[in-house]
């Protein structure tokens, strides 16, 4: 059975991701709300076998996908990289915010499901069998969707460092 304590315990990191995945954060508390809700009305068929934290997840993503074509009609008030990266990057300098800002918008032009993975991966780092349990997907399935992941964003982020030809460049 699962007590309420539990559950509490992995409040902010469903709101963490939620809040990745939606970029809104009204909307990333409904999501948050709406699994809590769900998890407890099915408290019953959790298995202790496995870990809570994966169970929440797959229920957040699950619903994050069903809602997602709404949500993605109110991505309207993007919220701040602050609200969503883990606390021990809260004191970065400015040139490591401005690289954050990039890579958020490299992984934001991801397919959605390489930016899901991606995003649980660097919000929580689960193992592979964890993430694959959380968003419902066979191991060999997360692990190849993650490299793919990680192989599209460097290739962004490289070309977005390569400086563009200026026009004294090319009479050069």
């Amino acid at each position: 059975m699962i007590d309420p304590d539990m559950i509490d315990a992995e409040i902010p990191h469903l709101r963490r991701y939620a809040r990745a995945l939606v970029r809104e954060r009204e909307a990333a508390d409904d999501l948050v709300q709406d699994t809590l809700e769900r998890a407890w009305r099915k408290r019953v068929q959790w298995r202790p076998t496995g870990r809570l934290r994966s169970w929440l997840f797959r229920m957040l993503y699950r619903l994050y996908l069903d809602r997602r074509p709404q949500l993605q009609r109110a991505h309207r008030n993007l919220i701040a990289l602050d609200d969503v990266r883990p606390p021990a990057a809260a004191g970065m300098d400015t040139d490591a915010a401005l690289h954050c800002r990039e890579v958020m918008a490299a992984i934001d032009a991801l397919p959605e499901k390489q930016r899901a993975i991606l995003l649980l991966v660097a919000l929580e780092q689960p193992s592979y069998r964890e993430g694959a349990r959380a968003l419902g997907l066979r191991v060999g399935t997360f692990r190849s969707r993650l490299s793919r992941a990680r192989e599209q964003l460097n290739e962004r982020l490289v070309s977005a460092a390569e400086p563009t030809p200026t026009r004294e460049d090319a009479n050069g």
